[in-house]
């Protein structure tokens, strides 16, 4: 199986719904390269709340921010501006601020003092990078066209995002009870919404690691050696 869990005619309406939203931040005087610069301010700023354990915070900025990412790409097709620079821009912007959201989560599960939770937040972080990088070699040899390997795998970066949302808002809305602290740092211990936080590390995890093995045998495939 290679598809992925967002189908082709889902990528196409989403398009169809950030165009008008991306030419009015065009007509703002916002290029697809402060769109992007922007995006990955936002994300840097979700990744502190992450470590200062503001898990609503960082769940809320993960879920804008990753919608966010849509309008740089869009914005440059829809008026003519798509350029090599941007679109290494934009990809190398987007590896460094997942990478900087699961190294705040891992501190914030550190300052948690949840067992493993820091080794699991860098085991998704690993998996995820493995996703991107399969298809960026795959794109670069000639394996697969533009933006083909996108459609191939289970888990690509949106749905990572939104699995990744879903469990830090859960770890800020079903919170553990709050402890009062004399002095700094002062640990706060994770709810029942810190199982749904590991959970999703986890699943990102299993679901990125199968991406990637999907990833390798597209490109067996098509290289059709072996």
């Amino acid at each position: 199986m290679t598809g992925s869990l967002v189908s082709p005619a889902t990528r196409r309406r989403v398009r169809d719904l950030a165009t008008p939203i991306a030419r009015g931040l065009g007509r703002l005087g916002l290029t697809p390269n402060a769109l992007t610069v922007i995006g990955f301010a936002g994300t840097c700023v979700a990744a502190g709340a992450a470590a200062l354990q503001w898990w609503l915070a960082a769940g809320v900025l993960v879920l804008v921010f990753g919608i966010f990412d849509l309008f740089d790409g869009t914005l440059a097709r829809a008026t003519g501006k798509a350029s090599r620079l941007g679109a290494f821009l934009d990809s190398t912007f987007d590896r460094a601020g997942e990478a900087l959201v699961f190294l705040g989560i891992a501190a914030g599960l550190l300052a948690s003092q949840v067992a493993g939770g820091a080794l699991l937040s860098a085991a998704a972080m690993g998996a995820a990078f493995m996703v991107s990088y399969t298809r960026a070699k795959s794109e670069s040899l000639g394996f697969t066209p533009a933006s083909g390997m996108a459609e191939v795998g289970l888990a690509p970066r949106e749905v990572r995002l939104v699995i990744l949302a879903i469990g830090l808002l859960a770890a800020g809305l079903l919170p553990g009870t709050p402890v009062v602290c004399v002095s700094a740092p002062c640990p706060q211990p994770l709810g029942p919404g810190g199982l749904a936080l590991l959970g999703a590390l986890g699943l990102i995890t299993l679901l990125a690691t199968a991406t990637t093995i999907q990833r390798i045998l597209h490109v067996r495939s098509r290289a059709g050696e072996g």
